[in-house]
């Protein structure tokens, strides 16, 4: 991996700006951050041009990663690779909080008859953690592992509605995306607000945003500082929560406020 391994500046030009070298390791992380990001397999000459690393070293990483299963390899394309996918069951195992949103998720499934996610935030995209599929014929296209720009989800919102104000409008300013039905709200000042208004009601609902005649109501799971650190929330047919918005709204909530207790979190207002 000459492009370095050592991971040091190098020393400055006497002709131009300073170099700087990038380790294998880093370079490594950022194969796997566009892979994770783009959320399809690519060669080896398109990963180069995207990290902005020298094709050899690409090759030279992907060929490593390759051999550890770190990264799969069909054809001229290489994909995440096993490894990574048993790393994440070991994670998992010890994260208590998914353990014990993972059982409410059940319980608000069998509970309300529809499909339950528990989602996460990383950098600018919401991530769907877990996901208990309802009985019914209904089917959502977001699995886990699907990540979807914030502003699309109802669950975006309370993720980082604990961010100062201003933090939240620059935070939206750079990552809201049009959605594929062009009814996610793209400003980032009246983003930044709905999220202030999710939070202080416990509750955020999004109907045909980023799918259409798809709905979903989330609640926040908030820590003993009063971050919302996970959302738990229904994905189901927007005609059901016009319904029945208190219905879901309560259950939902609930399920949240009985993960927060099972995790010994008390915030108050």
């Amino acid at each position: 991996m000459k492009d370095s391994e050592m991971g040091v500046a190098s020393a400055p030009s006497a002709t131009g700006p300073r170099r700087t070298r990038v380790s294998g390791i880093e370079r490594s992380v950022q194969i796997l951050d566009y892979l994770q990001e783009t959320a399809r397999p690519a060669t080896g000459y398109d990963i180069a041009r995207a990290v902005g690393a020298p094709l050899s070293t690409v090759y030279s990483i992907v060929e490593e990663l390759v051999a550890r299963d770190l990264l799969s390899r069909n054809g001229s394309v290489v994909w995440l690779g096993p490894k990574l996918y048993h790393y994440g069951l070991a994670y998992a195992r010890d994260l208590e909080i998914i353990t014990v949103a993972t059982h409410e998720m059940h319980v608000l499934s069998r509970e309300v008859g529809e499909t339950v996610q528990i989602c996460g935030r990383d950098g600018d995209m919401m991530v769907v953690e877990a996901m208990a599929e309802g009985p019914g014929h209904f089917k959502v296209t977001s699995r886990i592992g699907t990540r979807v720009p914030l502003n699309w989800t109802a669950s975006g919102r309370l993720l980082v509605a604990h961010l100062d104000f201003q933090d939240r409008v620059a935070l939206f300013r750079r990552c809201a995306k049009a959605s594929p039905t062009g009814r996610a709200t793209v400003d980032p000042v009246a983003l930044a607000e709905q999220s202030d208004e999710a939070l202080s009601a416990g509750i955020a609902v999004q109907a045909g945003e980023s799918d259409y005649a798809v709905a979903c109501v989330a609640a926040p799971v908030r820590n003993n500082s009063g971050d919302c650190v996970i959302t738990i929330s229904i994905v189901l047919p927007e005609f059901k929560v016009q319904e029945e918005p208190s219905r879901f709204a309560d259950a939902v909530r609930s399920a949240a406020q009985r993960i927060e207790a099972s995790l010994g979190w008390q915030f108050r207002q």
